[in-house]
């Protein structure tokens, strides 16, 4: 069972299935983790083809340990989209502030 970060900062995971030479790989019953804070969500995508310009990092992962620290809640897809979201726009309040802040010359 691997897991991969993609460029975009996505993370797979699945059995891998096939690779080659540019680091393009197959998952079987691939599956795509997104983390929000203390929030999880694996959102299933089954039969999964990525390109390797798109690897950043492969990791195995052990199958025997579990994956996640205990304090992580998952949650299903509305609330992972919900969080995402919220924390999106944060990220885009904060930056406004920010600028607004070097704008008048306040530190």
């Amino acid at each position: 069972k691997l897991v991969v970060l993609l460029g975009d900062g996505r993370h797979r995971l699945g059995l891998l299935r096939s690779f080659d030479q540019f680091a393009s790989i197959v998952l079987e019953g691939a599956c795509e983790r997104v983390i929000v804070g203390d929030l999880y969500c694996d959102i299933p995508l089954g039969l999964n083809i990525i390109r390797g310009e798109n690897v950043v990092l492969i990791g195995e992962m052990d199958m025997e340990k579990e994956e996640l620290p205990s304090h992580m809640t998952a949650v299903s897809t509305v609330e992972i989209k919900r969080a995402q979201k919220a924390e999106k726009d944060a990220t885009y309040l904060k930056g406004s502030m920010k600028n607004i802040m070097e704008f008048l010359g306040i530190d």
